[in-house]
């Protein structure tokens, strides 16, 4: 029984330690801004193979408020060509993760394309600090249904959807 705060103070330092990501600071302007605008450059928005952002970016904030967790909004309808920028804005870690089987068929390989830093296939970084940011390009992408989720808080319900046009 004495080793088990070491064990947990490890784990927590080997889990902030893998985490990764950019620490970049969220945009405190309207949710919709012009990529042109944005504070997440267009060609940034994007890996290197990915197609960058022609449109709108909109901001999606991930929260804890004490009794749930939830993307704000959880439901988003954007034009292909938008962006999407997700904010750690309390609760975390959070991360966005795509799964194959809610997106439109033949998707995953350009949605890839468009996710830069993924620690899993379709799965971004942790976000681990107050108003951390990730960014996802949705130019090139077919319309339909872009079902996501945060991996540690997908059983409590912290799931939401992107509509592309």
């Amino acid at each position: 029984m004495r080793f088990l705060g070491p064990t947990l103070l490890a784990s927590v330092f080997v889990l902030g330690a893998c985490a990764g990501g950019d620490n970049k600071a969220a945009d405190t302007n309207a949710t919709a801004t012009p990529a042109a605008e944005s504070a997440t450059p267009a060609a940034g928005a994007a890996s290197e193979s990915g197609a960058p952002i022609t449109g709108t970016v909109h901001e999606v904030k991930m929260v804890y408020d004490g009794q749930k967790y939830t993307f704000e909004p959880a439901n988003l309808t954007v034009k292909e060509g938008d962006g999407v920028k997700w904010v750690m804005v309390s609760g975390g870690p959070h991360d966005v993760a795509f799964d194959e089987a809610g997106i439109p068929a033949g998707a995953a390989d350009k949605l890839k394309a468009n996710m830069p830093n993924q620690q899993m296939p379709l799965q971004s970084p942790f976000l681990m600090t107050e108003n951390e940011t990730y960014t996802v390009s949705f130019a090139g992408l077919p319309k339909g249904a872009y079902n996501y989720h945060c991996t540690p808080h997908a059983a409590m319900g912290m799931k939401g959807t992107i509509t592309v046009q």
